[in-house]
């Protein structure tokens, strides 16, 4: 395949991610959203992003409902009659596969052995045992298959890395990240559990695919629990307490019942202190300058002094500073994946790494199930 080769690729399934996935391939952006409800596209212009067509081209759409077919239509895609007569197209060099969660091993199986280079949604596959089953076809025919685990390109997780990586707040000893909404449960099939529903699946895959990607030692031990205040049959959420090997702890949470939010993101360091209030970005650092801190008064805490408590006095032993900020390419996972079937670049979201991501949620479901904490890794 030429290094220069633009990646021809269709995709089954034109739901809300879909059909955003639609879109953004075929407007160039490659970053749009749909709104299945109200049909309107949401595109975010930013000169930090590249122009997808570069090096991905929308070769056309399947989904089994016919409203969505004629949708994409309107936006002059093509779509195919059936997943076969896409597959059985010779200019498609690649499928990406953003339907229900049950349906990906199947799909995925049926295009690598159609000879198709495969980027599949979130979560790739029910467990892990799908997941190397699905590798194997890969090695077998020797094509591409890509796990489409984009958030560890969020401008908020990346500078929540760099804290952490450059210890711009000392040794971190603690992350929390809580993912907050009110609407519960999306109303489809991710209510279903048959079809892979549940906040685990949905978007504990991500926050725990960026920890995992974040902290280099192995996880020894981790505690969750689930809860289904708006829905029995899958978790609408869930607390997920994780210990590393070098002592760090980190601490996801996911809910979807919560009508007060709590910080985005907190990190906390030997030297200090970050949080990031939401995804607008709003937030600070505080570090520490001296541990020593001249006279101390103690607070009213309830009924009770304390001066363990008391905060300090700014400027006098701490500094406040701002968040680092970053340019990133919001398409670096779309050309990734196109570089890797070209053979120019390695696979950035390895198959590994997706492996341990599901064998990390298959024991919290575990956990949850036995009501104590098990051993990992």
């Amino acid at each position: 395949m030429s290094e220069n080769k633009v990646i021809r690729i269709g995709i089954v399934g034109c739901g809300g991610m879909g059909g955003g996935h639609a879109v953004a391939l075929h407007s160039g952006t490659g970053n749009a959203i749909w709104n299945v409800k109200t049909g309107t596209v949401d595109a975010f212009d930013s000169e930090m992003t590249s122009n997808v067509r570069e090096f991905l081209e929308l070769a056309g759409t399947f989904d089994i409902k016919e409203e969505r077919q004629e949708w994409a239509r309107s936006f002059g895609i093509h779509t195919y009659d059936s997943y076969e007569e896409m597959l059985a197209d010779p200019s498609v060099d690649a499928i990406l596969i953003a339907t229900p969660n049950h349906l990906h091993k199947e799909q995925a199986i049926a295009a690598l052995q159609a000879g198709k280079h495969v980027l599949c949604e979130k979560p790739v596959m029910l467990s892990a045992k799908d997941l190397r089953d699905v590798v194997a076809v890969a090695k077998e025919t020797g094509r591409v298959f890509y796990p489409r685990q984009n958030r560890e390109w969020d401008e908020d997780y990346l500078i929540i890395k760099k804290i952490y990586d450059e210890k711009l707040i000392g040794n971190v000893f603690n992350v929390k990240c809580r993912i907050m909404g009110s609407r519960g449960i999306p109303g489809d099939w991710r209510g279903i559990k048959a079809c892979g529903g549940g906040m685990m699946l949905d978007w504990g895959v991500h926050i725990i695919d960026r920890m995992l990607q974040m902290v280099p030692a192995k996880v020894t031990r981790l505690y969750c629990t689930m809860t289904h205040i708006t829905n029995d049959e899958c978790d609408d959420g869930f607390q997920l307490l994780l210990t590393f090997a070098d002592g760090m702890t980190c601490n996801l949470e996911v809910g979807t019942c919560h009508f007060v939010n709590e910080p985005l993101w907190c990190i906390y360091g030997d030297k200090g202190s970050a949080e990031i209030m939401n995804w607008k970005l709003d937030g600070r650092m505080v570090r520490l300058t001296s541990w020593e801190d001249k006279d101390v008064l103690p607070i009213v805490a309830g009924a009770g002094l304390t001066k363990t408590m008391a905060p300090r006095k700014a400027g006098e032993s701490t500094e406040e500073l701002p968040l680092p900020r970053f340019d990133y390419d919001r398409n670096a996972l779309y050309r990734n994946f196109a570089e890797t079937c070209r053979g120019t670049a390695a696979q950035i979201v390895t198959n590994e790494h997706a492996e341990r991501v599901l064998r990390l949620m298959e024991a919290a479901f575990e956990s949850d199930r036995l009501g104590e904490a098990v051993s990992f890794e």
